[in-house]
C-alpha cells in the first residue's frame, strides 16, 4: 500500500456560523474540509427572515416604507429611494427637482456609510482594527446630520411617495461638508495604513477571484461586478433622479479578487463626495413633494380649515394612496448593487404583490465559487468585501 493511501483521511464537515463572528448571527456555511482547504462550501440563508414582501401586501403603500428601512440596514435611505421610486412610476408621477436632489445627496452619503462600515468590519476580520475607528469616526460626523434632517440614526422613513418628508435643516451643506473632509482625512489615514502593508496584501491579493464573466453569470451587479471589470451602474447606464447632470465617474477593477473589491470601494467613496458637493452647489429652492396623483398630505391649514382637507387626510391616512392597476419594475444604485423592486398594483391602497431583487442574493450564491480552493481564513476575508448584508438577503 502507498504512503499517501495509507494517510488518507476523510473530508471534515464544519459548520461556520451562524454563532461565528464574521456571520452576525444571521449567515450559515457548511464546509467541506481538506485540512484546511476547502473543497466544498453550502450557503443557508433564513435566519433574518421577517416575511417582508408578505407583509407588503397587507399594508398601504406609505406604510410599507419603514419595511424598507430593514433591507440593507447599512444605508436604509437608499432602499427608501428605491421603493419610493416604484411606487411613483406606478403612479406616473415625477418628483420636484429639489427633492431630486436632496434625494441623490441621502443616497450618496448612505453610499459612502456603507462603504465605510464594509471596509472597517472587513479589515478588523483581517485583524487590523485601527482602521475600523478612523471610518466609525466619520461615519458617526454623518450620522449627526442624517438625525438632524430625518429624525433618526438607522430606520430613516424619510422619503414619501411624490418626495421626501421634511427640507434640508439649517446648516446641514456646511455640517456635511465638514463631514466630508473629515472623512477625507480618515480615507488617506486608512490608505497609509493598508496600501502597502504586506498582510493585508497578502491576504487580500488574489484571494476570492471572479472573473467579469462568471460575474456576469452569477447575476453580480454593484462594487463586487465593477472589481471584476464590468463598468456596470445603474446611475450611468440608466440615470434616475438628476444623476444626468452630475459628473462622476465608475471606477473598476483588474483581477475581481478581495482587493479589487475594497479599492473599488474606496473609489467610490471619492466619487460619491464629488457627487453630493455637485448636487449642495445645484440644489434648486421649490416644493419637496408632489402633490399630484393624490399622493401627498395636505398642508396642515388646509386640514384644520376646510372640509376637503380634512377629508382628504383622513382617506390618505386611512386607505393610502390608490395607483392605477398595472405593474413595474423600478431599480436603482444601492451601495451592494441593483436594487430593484417589482410592483403589482389591483387598484386598491395596498400592493398586490411586491418582489423585491436585493444585490446580495446573488452575491451570496457565489460564495462557493469563490472559496472553494482556499483557506478557511479565506473564506472570512471573502465574505466581508462581498458585503452580505442579510436583511435584504431575506425577505
Amino acid at each position: 500500500m502507498a504512503m499517501t493511501d495509507a494517510l488518507h483521511t476523510h473530508h471534515m464537515h464544519l459548520n461556520m456560523g451562524p454563532s461565528h463572528p464574521t456571520m452576525h448571527g444571521t449567515l450559515r456555511v457548511l464546509l467541506t474540509l481538506d485540512g484546511e482547504r476547502i473543497v466544498g462550501a453550502e450557503p443557508e440563508i433564513g435566519y433574518l427572515h421577517r416575511c417582508f414582501e408578505k407583509e407588503s401586501e397587507d399594508h398601504t403603500y406609505t406604510q410599507v416604507i419603514p419595511y424598507t428601512d430593514r433591507l440593507n440596514y447599512v444605508s436604509p435611505l437608499l432602499n427608501n429611494v428605491g421603493y419610493c421610486m416604484a411606487v411613483e412610476k406606478l403612479l406616473g408621477i415625477t418628483v420636484p427637482p429639489r427633492a431630486q436632489y436632496i434625494r441623490v445627496i441621502i443616497s450618496e452619503l448612505s453610499r459612502i456609510m456603507d462603504h465605510l462600515v464594509c471596509i472597517a468590519t472587513n479589515v478588523v476580520d483581517l485583524g487590523a482594527l485601527t482602521n475600523y475607528w478612523y471610518f466609525f469616526n466619520v461615519r458617526e460626523l454623518m450620522y449627526v446630520w442624517v438625525e438632524a434632517l430625518t429624525g433618526a440614526r438607522l430606520t430613516n422613513t424619510y422619503t414619501r411617495i411624490g418626495g421626501v418628508a421634511r427640507d434640508l435643516p439649517e446648516g446641514f451643506a456646511k455640517g456635511v461638508r465638514g463631514a466630508l473632509l473629515e472623512m477625507r482625512k480618515a480615507v488617506k489615514d486608512v490608505m497609509g495604513l493598508l496600501r502597502k502593508n504586506r498582510i493585508f496584501l497578502d491576504r487580500t491579493r488574489d484571494v476570492g477571484v471572479i472573473s467579469r464573466e462568471d460575474a456576469i453569470a452569477y447575476g453580480f451587479t454593484g462594487p463586487c461586478l465593477r472589481a471584476s471589470g464590468e463598468p456596470y451602474d445603474v446611475r450611468k447606464a440608466h440615470p434616475y433622479l438628476c444623476y444626468d447632470e452630475l459628473q462622476f465617474d465608475i471606477p473598476i477593477g483588474e483581477v475581481g479578487d478581495s482587493f479589487d473589491r475594497i479599492m473599488v470601494r474606496i473609489e467610490e467613496i471619492d466619487q460619491s463626495e464629488r457627487l453630493i458637493h455637485q448636487a449642495l452647489d445645484k440644489i434648486p429652492d421649490g416644493p419637496i413633494i408632489n402633490p399630484a396623483g393624490r399622493s401627498a398630505l395636505p398642508p396642515k391649514h388646509e386640514v384644520y380649515n376646510s372640509i376637503e382637507g380634512l377629508i382628504r387626510h383622513f382617506e390618505l391616512i386611512m386607505f393610502g394612496v390608490k395607483p392605477p392597476v398595472g405593474e413595474v419594475y423600478s431599480y436603482t444604485e444601492a451601495a451592494n448593487g441593483e436594487l430593484g423592486f417589482y410592483l403589482v398594483s389591483n387598484g386598491t391602497g395596498k400592493p398586490y404583490r411586491l418582489k423585491v431583487r436585493p444585490p446580495c442574493f446573488a452575491l451570496f450564491q457565489a460564495y462557493p465559487h469563490l472559496i472553494k480552493g482556499s483557506l478557511i481564513a479565506d473564506a472570512i476575508a471573502v465574505l466581508g468585501n462581498l458585503n452580505i448584508v442579510a436583511g435584504e438577503l431575506d425577505r
